[in-house]
């Protein structure tokens, strides 16, 4: 049943006034990409065969059973994604339905409950709703990040999935990743370690493949490398992805060129801007990549939701180097102005890819 006229009315504009609210305490000019505390998450249950409808709740603590599935049996994933404040001063979040649908990817594989899309999207608006205070104002290069987070929470001892699952999604404002604009990284190959089996995990988010990432990074790190990359796990010959950001290189024919791999994960940030390439007149492939073509590359990035893209100036691997450049190539900088335009709704989002809060 629809509310009368007058009370539509009335809501929208209290929505209105509601996306107006911004917290004058905080030095939004000085944000990094770190847990800050805020007003509201919200957590939906599934118990006996359903999900309950949502519930904001204040306190950031949760307390389960210390016989949870997702402490033993690595029944635990999670998205990321971000709102935006806009040029037009409304609130939008970039394609929540395609955080929604990778999240259903996850619960399939780990056996756990799915959930509709409208079901998360209207999770997502709310939280962002109770919480708009904290979205950064427009202009800042802040935003507000957007962490779901679903856990099997019910106590098994045997190697089982959970009958009881929470759906939680925590909100946080963020500053750019990059301040004073974008910075090259340097990269090394990974030989010793993979981040994800041939048939295993890692075509989907869950925690257990960024653990199995973490000490690799800390080595590629002690050697100045700021991101590792994986090759393959089963040959060790083609590139994968970064530790944390799918790989994309721009070669020097001018063509967008990805990996394609059943065990990288499948990155909303790189799909979109894939199709942003294609609306440039830039040309797309996503193929298996042989480490031998990294010299085929003129600009290489990675790429993910924390910073939509990152330069790599070079990749080490053990047979040689590969160099690209201190600074962010053309081709980058063209994409990367594109992608953020439509985030911040400065250019048109002619997919239809923002969802107003």
């Amino acid at each position: 049943m629809k509310p009368p006229k007058k009370e539509m009315e009335k809501e929208k504009m209290a929505t209105e006034e509601q996306l107006k609210k911004i917290r004058t305490d905080i030095d939004w000019g000085s944000l990094g990409f770190n847990y800050m505390p805020v007003k509201s998450h919200i957590r939906a249950t599934y118990r006996d065969g359903a999900w309950s409808k949502g519930e904001l709740v204040a306190d950031p603590n949760i307390t389960m059973s210390i016989a949870a599935t997702c402490l033993h049996y690595g029944q635990a994933a999670f998205e990321g994604l971000k709102a935006f404040r806009c040029k037009d001063g409304k609130v939008r979040v970039f394609r929540p339905d395609e955080n929604a649908n990778r999240l259903n990817l996850s619960a399939e594989r780990i056996l756990g409950p799915g959930f509709s899309t409208d079901f998360f999207c209207d999770l997502v608006r709310r939280v962002v709703l109770d919480n708009i205070e904290y979205v950064p104002p427009y202009g800042s290069g802040g935003s507000l990040y957007i962490r779901p987070l679903y856990i099997g929470t019910s106590p098994q001892i045997g190697v089982a999935p959970a009958t009881e699952y929470d759906l939680l999604i925590m909100v946080m404002p963020v500053g750019p990743y990059y301040k004073g604009g974008l910075k090259s990284v340097r990269a090394m190959v990974i030989e010793d370690y993979d981040r994800a089996a041939p048939l295993g995990t890692g075509m989907i988010k869950l925690g257990g493949n960024y653990g199995a990432s973490l000490k690799p990074a800390k080595i590629a790190k002690k050697q100045g490398f700021p991101i590792p990359l994986f090759m393959d796990p089963k040959t060790h010959q083609y590139v994968d992805e970064f530790g944390t950001s799918n790989f994309f290189g721009i070669t020097k024919a001018g063509v967008y060129t990805t990996p394609k791999s059943s065990s990288i994960l499948g990155s909303i940030t790189n799909k979109s801007l894939q199709q942003v390439a294609k609306d440039l007149g830039i040309p797309v492939e996503c193929r298996p990549i042989h480490r031998n073509e990294l010299g085929d590359f003129a600009e290489v990035a990675a790429c993910g939701t924390a910073v939509v893209i990152t330069p790599v100036s070079e990749i080490v691997t053990a047979e040689k180097t590969y160099n690209y450049g201190e600074e962010c190539g053309p081709t980058l900088k063209k994409l990367y102005d594109a992608m953020t335009g439509i985030q911040y709704g400065e250019r048109p989002d002619t997919h239809g890819w923002t969802f107003e809060v």
